[in-house]
């Protein structure tokens, strides 16, 4: 087998890990002690895991998050979540193979009353938002348990090697996801009032006020005075034929694999969807060495900030604007996908068909609220609340901030404080979660004397870490806002320091230097690619605004300065004066792959899979629609849409979706009934079962 594993990055360290060995379908493997099963898989170049019983179609990996239950593997003979599931020395794994069959047992089991906690506040939710919560509901001393179903906190902060927008001092601007984490982390610890749970699922939500959850393999119940609900987000799935080939991932999926277990899970990636996911995860997938052929975005413009548009076009990444996926190809996995063009009316051009060779396609189209367990607490009457994307999709520095203020809400409820909920954190949650300003074109400094920086960003959006570290105060934002663009006051304040280029979040600040030459000016470009690309003596292609090659320039100096801007290099080029002030990066995707396949077939979108668990397509759903259903549950008892193990989790949206394409008012539509558990839980672990080693 090929080892897909990442074993150098230009952000992150690769850590030593324990070598264990496991067997699959009875061939010996290796992989590291604890990692995620379908980790150890995937970096031995294993990406089907089994073949669904009804069509025999393969199953992969997609969410990595425990939502959707198509990783299913059998290990030592229990069926479990390859994504979910830590690695063991010595485990047996087999693919599932038609229905899995549970081992003969003919132990007595020992069975316990689940344990009862009762605890003033309980977060749900160990990411940006639940730690910024429990962080203030520590500091008033109130009594709270914070449990995640991950080994580590941070959430989804974990995954992100960026700089984060906002501020520096309010929401970390400049420093990078998974040093956010380690940096609530480390404040939480310090805080005594607040226990941590981590790999502990929560599975459901009672009339009682009880809330279930599984910590390890244990069930336990825990009675709240108050709840935070702090789950983030799941993501939206996309109608297409081929849209289960494993191969096909959620965005947060592929950042979990490169960025999180280490794993070069693809060669060759097609991006779908241009919001700040979708913008982000390509530029971590270029991070770790793999080519991102493009990516595409339904609307006319990309949603996202256009400073991360602009960094992918840098680098190489051609995007496409109201395009569209039409389908992905490949017998057993992702080997083609094609693309289309959409009319103003959304409807797909057949003479625009591109089509790509692939490996794999990245989902990023949009993200769902958690809020399962917020709306049945609502329902039994409990004093629950919810922050981050439970309560709305925006940007994790967002998240921090409704973090902070449902931790205070919560406390003033209990009667623990009584000053005013601070208005310019209410101020600064809107502003972070403001959809990013329209493209403003503006002039550079017309001076050619001296060192100053050139701001290349030109959209506002929440961010003034440049104006911030500038030791001189030479830099401000307009109007003095945290979503003015930068400007410099005076280029004759600059001393060419450089921190305000190393801290930029969107890379899009340049330093030019005129002293040393009448001809030419050095401009310093920052950098967060692979070192090897930009060694002392390298010509490089260095690119304007819009990936457009200026021309090919020597590197004269690399500047690192790890301890105050790790993973960021800023590279030194020679360039004539006309152009130095358009340099803005270096192009790194020189090879640039076009469709290289016509697609000629007929769509067939009604093939798409919408209920991944029970296989059942677009088309048998709009037949039932057409047919006069205008209720999910008669939905699913006549087609099995949703009624699999995921419990609905993934083809939801996509089912209310069809209604509306169908020209069905939805208020005509019942929703289905939400089963009492929203994760799956053995039903010896409700019971309480315990194997007699595990005394």
């Amino acid at each position: 087998m090929t080892d897909k594993r990442i074993t150098q990055h230009p952000i992150l360290k690769v850590p030593k890990r324990k070598q264990v060995t496991f067997t699959w379908n009875g061939k010996t493997l290796t992989g590291f002690e604890g990692e995620m099963i379908a980790s150890a898989l995937l970096a031995n170049d294993i990406h089907i895991f089994g073949h669904h019983p009804k069509d025999n179609s393969p199953q992969g990996m997609f969410c990595a998050n425990g939502q959707c239950s198509q990783c299913l593997v059998v290990a030592n003979g229990l069926p479990v979540k390859a994504c979910m599931t830590p690695l063991k020395d010595g485990v047996a794994l087999q693919s599932v193979e038609g229905l899995p069959r549970l081992p003969e047992d003919d132990d007595v089991p020992l069975l316990k009353e689940p344990p009862l906690r009762e605890v003033e506040t309980l977060i749900i939710g160990g990411g940006p938002a639940g730690l910024s919560a429990a962080i203030e509901l520590g500091r008033l001393g109130v009594d709270t348990l914070l449990i995640d179903d991950k080994s580590k906190l941070g959430g989804k902060l974990l995954l992100q090697t960026h700089k984060f927008f906002g501020s520096v001092e309010d929401s970390h601007a400049g420093t990078r996801g998974f040093e956010i984490a380690q940096i609530l982390e480390r404040e939480l610890s310090r805080l005594d009032s607040v226990e941590v749970w981590l790999n502990t699922t929560a599975a459901g939500v009672f009339s009682d006020h009880i809330v279930g959850v599984v910590k390890g393999h244990t069930y336990r119940k825990i009675k709240p005075e108050k709840l935070l609900v702090a789950t983030g987000a799941r993501e939206r799935a996309l109608s297409f034929p081929g849209n289960t080939l494993p191969g096909v991932y959620g965005a947060g999926a592929f950042q979990t694999l490169v960025n999180r277990d280490l794993v070069k899970s693809s060669e060759r990636v097609l991006i779908v969807g241009g919001g700040n996911v979708g913008l982000i995860a390509g530029y971590h997938a270029i991070q770790a060495g793999i080519h991102v052929v493009a990516l595409i975005e339904a609307m006319p413009q990309v949603g996202g900030y256009m400073v991360h548009a602009n960094k992918l076009k840098r680098l190489g990444v051609p995007i496409y604007t109201s395009h569209t996926v039409v389908a992905a190809d490949g017998e057993e996995h992702v080997e083609s996908v094609t693309i289309a063009e959409l009319d103003k009316d959304w409807n797909v051009l057949p003479e625009t068909y591109k089509t790509f060779a692939v490996d794999t396609v990245l989902m990023a189209v949009g993200l769902i609220e958690v809020n399962e367990f917020y709306s049945k607490a609502k329902e039994w009457g409990m004093d629950v609340f919810s922050a981050g994307d439970a309560q709305e999709i925006a940007e994790a520095s967002a998240a921090m901030f409704t973090g902070k203020i449902e931790g205070l809400r919560i406390a003033k409820s209990l009667g623990l404080y009584n000053r005013e909920i601070p208005q310019e954190w209410r101020e600064k949650e809107a502003i972070l979660k403001a959809k990013p300003g329209p493209t403003i074109q503006k002039e550079t400094p017309k001076e050619e004397h001296g060192v100053f920086p050139v701001f290349h960003c030109h959209q506002e959006v929440p961010c003034n870490p440049c104006a911030t570290v500038c030791p001189e105060g030479a830099i401000r934002t307009e109007g003095d806002r945290i979503t003015g663009l930068p400007y410099i006051v005076d280029v004759d304040l600059c001393k060419g320091c450089m921190n305000c280029v190393f801290v930029c979040p969107g890379l899009a600040v340049t330093l030019v230097d005129y002293r040393k030459d009448p001809a030419y000016a050095v401009v310093t470009i920052p950098y967060e690619i692979g070192r090897e690309r930009v060694e002392i003596g390298q010509k490089v292609p260095v690119t304007d605004l819009d990936g457009g090659i200026l021309g090919y320039y020597t590197v004269e100096k690399v500047v690192s300065n790890e301890k105050k801007y790790p993973g960021t290099l800023l590279v030194q080029v020679k360039i004539e004066k006309p152009l130095a002030k358009k340099a803005v990066g270096i192009w790194v995707q020189e090879e640039r792959i076009d469709p290289s396949l016509i697609y000629e077939k007929a769509l067939p979108p009604d093939e798409a899979i919408i209920c991944r668990c029970e296989r059942v397509t677009a088309g048998e759903i709009r037949s039932t629609i057409r047919a006069g259903i205008r209720d999910i549950n008669q939905l699913k008892a006549l087609t099995r849409a949703g009624m699999g193990a995921c419990g609905s989790k993934t083809c939801r949206p996509m089912i209310w979706r069809l209604f509306e394409e169908e020209g069905i008012d939805l208020a005509e539509v019942t929703d289905r009934i939400d089963r009492p558990l929203f994760v799956e839980v053995p039903l010896g672990v409700l019971a309480g079962m315990r194997n007699r080693d595990e005394e």
